[in-house]
């Protein structure tokens, strides 16, 4: 695909970087932000054909708004979920009424979503889901527990992938569906604290929540399917829009290993210029993908890809800085908090990378069965 940006994109992309100039504030609440969001059009720009959206965008157009908000000084999304998951999803898969009780909250940017997917048992192998749904009249009632819950702490909802018929195995007789979080004494959330002493995830306990019966999507036991469509679209345009800031973690990592004199030595320049080249394959990996080459694996070629050279880079970040890698910054004590810098930060968080989103042993298996034709490995051996 000859993937381009015509005049008219660079035109929008004017616009966006001088809205974003006047109205990006890092310091400002993340729920008030995506109200702003929401007011000036910029929620749902590749909703066109729902009629739910705001403004609407080309493919070529959303990516420009994906890179253009990376590079600018706005606060991190706190409502890209529920727009970049939970929305193509219901357009794909939603009934009529839910479409017009969801989409419009999540436009606005009134509402925050969650994801429901990983548990303790469950995380990379999602069929292994145990949270059970059961039917109660209008309502299904749900206990369980899900992991590694971004954003569970700020969402208002959250879609929940949960096994409906208890007489079913792995991918059979799951259901998706949309719970409120606002159940006290039903939902418990608890933040996850992690090797970089933040808490970006949480854990969250379902003690017979309940969740109406008609805020099922696609259909009791379709559950599977409509789950495989949205990690579908988890590998869309925002693929592009991390690149830019890999980009600028790249960038961090150079200029340190130039202010130290690391660069000079042979092995860590060649290291830093194949993660130069690696990036810049990835984003036209990206483009064509973008281009609809149709192919099933391609998702799982991006995670492979981005995942691995991200962890890379973490470790690239300390070794340029070799010993005073494994110290805290000048100023701390003992009586400090725990505190990190941005190359120790990488570093640690990174580890991750090739777990969450699905591992890279999932990824291969996927390729290998999906793409390739070989055959699965056999059910229940060691």
């Amino acid at each position: 695909m000859d993937f381009g940006f015509s005049q008219e994109d660079e035109d929008f992309r004017t616009e966006i970087r001088a809205w974003l100039a006047t109205e990006a504030d890092p310091t400002v609440d993340r729920r008030t932000w995506e109200r702003t969001l929401g007011e000036a059009g910029w929620i749902g720009l590749g909703w066109a054909e729902s009629g739910f959206g705001n403004r609407t965008g080309t493919l070529t157009q959303q990516v420009v708004w994906a890179e253009e908000y990376a590079r600018s000084a706005a606060p991190p999304r706190c409502g890209h979920i529920g727009e970049k998951l939970l929305a193509p999803t219901l357009i794909a898969h939603g009934t009529e009424e839910q479409k017009r009780r969801f989409l419009p909250a999540v436009a606005a940017g009134e509402e925050l979503w969650c994801q429901g997917y990983s548990e303790p048992g469950a995380g990379s192998d999602l069929a292994g889901v145990r949270t059970a749904a059961v039917r109660e009249g209008a309502y299904y009632r749900i206990s369980g527990q899900k992991i590694w819950t971004s954003l569970a702490h700020e969402a208002d909802w959250c879609f929940v992938l949960a096994r409906t018929d208890p007489a079913s195995r792995r991918h059979h007789g799951l259901s998706f569906l949309l719970v409120p979080m606002d159940q006290p004494g039903r939902i418990e959330v608890r933040p996850i604290r992690q090797l970089t002493g933040t808490s970006d995830f949480n854990e969250v306990f379902f003690d017979g929540a309940r969740a109406r019966v008609e805020h099922v999507v696609g259909g009791e036991g379709n559950g599977w399917r409509v789950a495989m469509s949205l990690l579908g679209f988890e590998r869309g345009v925002s693929t592009l829009a991390q690149q830019i800031g890999f980009a600028a973690e790249l960038a961090g990592v150079v200029e340190a290993a130039v202010e130290n004199g690391a660069v000079r030595d042979p092995v860590l320049r060649a290291r830093l210029v194949e993660q130069w080249a690696e990036l810049r394959a990835m984003r036209w990996n990206a483009l064509r993908t973008l281009g609809g080459t149709g192919d099933p694996g391609a998702p799982s070629v991006a995670k492979l890809l981005w995942a691995n050279w991200h962890q890379r880079l973490g470790e690239l970040a300390v070794q340029v800085r070799g010993a005073r890698a494994a110290v805290g910054p000048a100023d701390w004590s003992a009586s400090s908090p725990y505190e990190i810098d941005a190359a120790q930060h990488l570093f640690l968080f990174t580890r991750a990378d090739t777990v969450y989103g699905g591992s890279d042993q999932i990824q291969r298996t996927i390729i290998a069965e999906r793409v390739l034709g070989l055959p699965g490995e056999p059910k229940g051996a060691v």
